[in-house]
């Protein structure tokens, strides 16, 4: 599970990196708001942890400009202030949670564990278009009709479907399906054209597209 750690203070940063690594967690880290913005964009995350008074750019208008560009990303919003009209400014900004300043490691661990759990009790099912995967039937369909799909093709369309609309990188799938080792590229290549050849092929319209030099996404039919 991978958390974006987003505080200037490096300190209590490195703190958080090493409890929540100990706790099962992958981190990767950023010291001010312009790097955090730019990673939870570029990058998908089980969570963010999001201090508000950042350098570059403060946590209330990172929250607002991921919720704006469809980042669903939970944030976990971490402040000294703790005054009723501070956190209500941060949930109508987008976050999730809160935690104040100071607080105990497990607390915070805790609270990162209920939020993404209930992403994933919520995310049970996940589409796009016309195109369903139920995670907890194993099944994949599209106008209703049944796709049989390879574990490969599997891994490859939940990642996609999980950062939709966000563009994936080739790096990244690799990533997710060969975590230990990676094969040679033409692997991934194939694997990309057989789920293209289930998943496009027969219906009316592409749902997998190439974004050049970087990846692939997955959109709804473009109007």
């Amino acid at each position: 599970m991978l958390v974006l750690v987003v505080e200037d203070n490096r300190t209590l940063a490195a703190n958080m990196i090493e409890f929540l690594e100990a706790h099962d967690f992958e981190c990767d880290y950023a010291d001010n708001g312009n790097l955090g913005l730019s990673l939870a964009n570029n990058q998908t995350f089980n969570a963010i942890v999001l201090d508000i008074m950042l350098p570059g750019k403060d946590g209330m208008s990172i929250c607002k400009e991921l919720r704006d560009a469809g980042v669903s990303t939970p944030i976990l919003m971490l402040t000294a202030r703790d005054t009723l009209e501070d956190k209500l400014q941060g949930f109508q900004a987008g976050t999730d949670d809160y935690l104040v300043k100071p607080f105990d490691l497990p607390e915070l661990v805790a609270r990162i564990q209920v939020l993404t759990k209930r992403i994933c009790n919520n995310q049970a099912k996940l589409s796009v278009g016309d195109l369903v995967m139920d995670i907890e039937l194993r099944e994949v369909t599209r106008t209703g009709r049944v796709i049989e799909l390879n574990n490969a093709c599997w891994q490859i369309l939940e990642a996609l479907l999980k950062a939709s609309p966000k563009v994936v990188s080739r790096q990244e799938i690799e990533q997710t399906i060969w975590p230990d080792q990676l094969p040679d590229s033409d692997v991934l290549k194939s694997h990309i054209y057989k789920l293209r050849q289930l998943v496009d092929k027969p219906f009316d319209y592409p749902l997998i597209q190439t974004v050049r030099g970087v990846g692939l996404v997955i959109k709804g039919e473009q109007k």
